[in-house]
């Protein structure tokens, strides 16, 4: 195997980092913040509900499946050359959602900005997992889950902001014009690329087969059912049941994603400054947070005061932000650099894949749930898109939907459990048969050394 590398200057660095953390912002930005808009494209182009789900479906879906795409097609053109293809797209996509006549056309438009931003975010994980040292590869790394974390928690914010200033099509001129000023600086980007290796798959799973690899993989997957669920559609639960706009919306979500802004650099100082504090310890903490800000959520109803929301709502932003600086490095570190987009593109697939079925999902069972109570379904429609006036309708869905949520998030964290519980026992295992192995050694140095005394004797 031989590895193309052109490695950046130090002036050059610090506009790489700014280039490949703007096309990062970018993509949580668009699945947070498309959601705040989803009230407002329904009173322009209609609530028919599949249509309308798949503004948000249909960027996560696409991202889900080209994530495999994109990091295997890196490995073999280079993971510069990636960026840019998905740079270019993702800029032309996001002027056709702007400019969008119907939903088909802007789900159409969604569809190609999620397989853009597959190639921008696998292409950034594995450029900075090659071209920096292992030293300021943490560093690169926790910047990367930092700027998630921005993007996470301004996203709705700057989102419902622009829609009310500007509309919802204000929005999508937005996600381009980030793109854009990150396409501008790529000249900074280095050339890394993998030579093939013999045997190689085109899908390749195998690195699931790390119990490391597979723990943080899954953390992430347990994210999206527990956090990603209600930021897309605890907006639409503020217009439903509380009757709030989407600016109002937007501020209150701040609440859950503010902690996911600050909170990755926390997660990887506490890891690399106490010894007793491993990766693992981190994602247990903020697994427990879901668990608890998830069955908070049970009590929501039209009753409920916005003020008790900011408990429930916290403990979620920590949920996410805890390991968002650090599980991306870890599990990319748990594979060989050849692999690194491979790798990459696995635990994306991962990751979007859990949050595809998990927003999909909620959104399929939910409006299932509103229509239940109500017999005429274009009523139905309305209510389950976050129309005010039926407040109870909608928190009875949302409590019962709720539900099935805590119950998959606990599954979850059993599942990261066990896999935690099989790597230590591995790792004791391994390190008992090398005490072994460097005893028998020492006995059989001492053998032989003795016989050399004798023989000298």
């Amino acid at each position: 195997m031989t590895t193309h590398t052109e490695f950046p200057s130090l002036k050059a660095a610090p506009i790489l980092l700014i280039a490949l953390l703007i096309s990062v912002f970018a993509v949580p930005s668009q699945i947070a913040g498309t959601a705040v808009t989803l009230p407002s494209i329904a009173a322009e182009l209609g609530a028919d509900p599949g249509p309308l789900q798949w503004v948000v479906n249909g960027f996560n879906a696409a991202f889900t499946l080209f994530t495999l795409v994109w990091g295997v097609v890196g490995d073999r053109i280079g993971y510069k050359t990636t960026f840019i293809i998905g740079a270019i797209i993702s800029i032309a996509a996001s002027l056709l959602s702007a400019f969008a006549p119907n939903l088909i056309v802007l789900d159409f438009a969604r569809v190609a900005a999620g397989i853009a931003a597959a190639a921008l975010f696998t292409s950034a994980a594995a450029i900075i997992g090659n071209a920096f040292a292992p030293g300021v590869r943490a560093k690169a790394f926790g910047l990367l889950g930092t700027v998630l974390g921005i993007g996470i928690a301004f996203g709705p914010v700057v989102a419902g902001l622009l829609t009310s200033a500007l509309g919802w099509r204000g929005v999508f001129v937005a996600f381009g014009v980030a793109v854009a000023a990150s396409l501008a600086l790529s000249a900074a980007i280095p050339r890394i690329r993998h030579e093939r290796v013999e045997g190689s798959r085109l899908l390749d799973f195998r690195v699931l087969r790390n119990p490391h690899f597979l723990a943080m993989t899954l953390v992430p997957v347990v994210q999206a059912f527990g956090f990603v669920t209600m930021l897309t559609y605890f907006p639409v639960a503020l217009s439903a049941i509380w009757g709030l706009d989407a600016g109002a919306a937007g501020l209150v979500m701040l609440i859950m994603t503010a902690p996911v802004l600050f909170l990755p650099a926390l997660g990887v100082r506490l890891i690399a400054r106490h010894r007793r504090i491993s990766a693992m310890t981190i994602a247990y903490i903020a697994l427990g947070s879901m668990l608890v800000g998830n069955a908070f959520l049970l009590f929501v109803s039209p009753s409920l005061a916005l003020g008790w929301l900011v408990v429930p709502l916290v403990l979620l932003g920590i949920s996410m932000g805890l390991p968002l600086g650090f599980v991306d490095g870890e599990a990319m570190g748990a594979v060989p650099a050849h692999l690194s987009g491979t790798a990459s593109g696995v635990l994306n697939f991962m990751r979007l894949g859990g949050e595809t079925v998990a927003v999909g999902g909620y959104a399929a069972v939910l409006a299932f749930l509103v229509a239940a109570q109500v017999g005429d379904s274009e009523l139905a429609d309305r209510v389950a898109s976050g129309e005010p006036g039926n407040a109870g309708i909608y928190a009875d869905a949302f409590g019962t939907t709720q539900l099935l949520i805590l119950a998959i998030v606990g599954v979850g964290t059993l599942a990261i459990a066990l896999l935690h519980g099989s790597r230590v026992r591995r790792e004791r295992r391994a390190s008992a048969a090398q005490q072994i192995e460097d005893a028998i050694t020492a006995a059989k140095s001492a053998r032989e050394h003795e016989a050399g005394v004798r023989r000298d004797r």
